[in-house]
C-alpha cells in the first residue's frame, strides 16, 4: 500500500516540474536513432529511440522510424512545459534532416543548432612504411 502511494505521489511530482527551455539531442548512427530531450543542467527529461518505438532490423535507421521517435519523446515532454529548444544533432545516420524536420513541425520554438558530431584531427593510423 505505501508503495502504490509513493508511486503517485512521484508521478504527481513529475507532472508539475514547469521548465520554460530545454535541450533536444539526437544521435544518429548508421543502425538507430536516439532522442534525449534535457532539462538547461542536463537531467533527462524523455528520451525515444527508434528502436523503442517497435522497428527492427534496417528500418529502425529510416528517416520515418527517425521522425517517428522524435514525436514520441515531444509528446513526453508536452507536460513539463517547455516551449523553447537547444538542438544537438550528432552523428552521420539519415534520420538527420527527418529528426530537425520534426521537431520544427512540432510548435516548439528553437533557438539553436548546432551539429556535435565528433571529428578525428589526426586521421587514422598511417599503414606501414614499405620495407625493399
Amino acid at each position: 500500500m505505501a508503495k502504490k502511494a509513493t508511486a503517485a505521489l512521484k508521478k504527481a511530482k513529475q507532472k508539475t516540474i514547469s521548465i520554460e527551455t530545454g535541450r533536444i539531442y539526437v544521435s544518429t548512427t548508421f543502425n538507430n536513432t536516439i532522442v534525449t530531450v534535457t532539462n538547461e543542467k542536463g537531467d533527462t527529461v524523455a528520451w525515444s529511440s527508434s528502436g523503442n518505438m517497435g522497428f527492427k532490423g534496417t528500418r529502425k535507421s529510416t528517416p520515418f522510424a527517425a521522425t517517428s521517435a522524435v514525436e514520441e519523446a515531444i509528446k513526453k515532454v508536452r507536460d513539463t512545459g517547455i516551449r523553447a529548444v537547444e538542438v544537438f544533432i550528432k552523428g552521420p545516420g539519415v534520420g538527420r534532416d527527418a529528426a530537425l524536420r520534426a521537431i520544427r513541425n512540432s510548435g516548439l520554438s528553437i533557438a539553436m543548432i548546432a551539429d556535435i558530431t565528433p571529428i578525428p584531427h589526426n586521421g587514422p593510423r598511417m599503414k606501414k612504411k614499405r620495407r625493399v
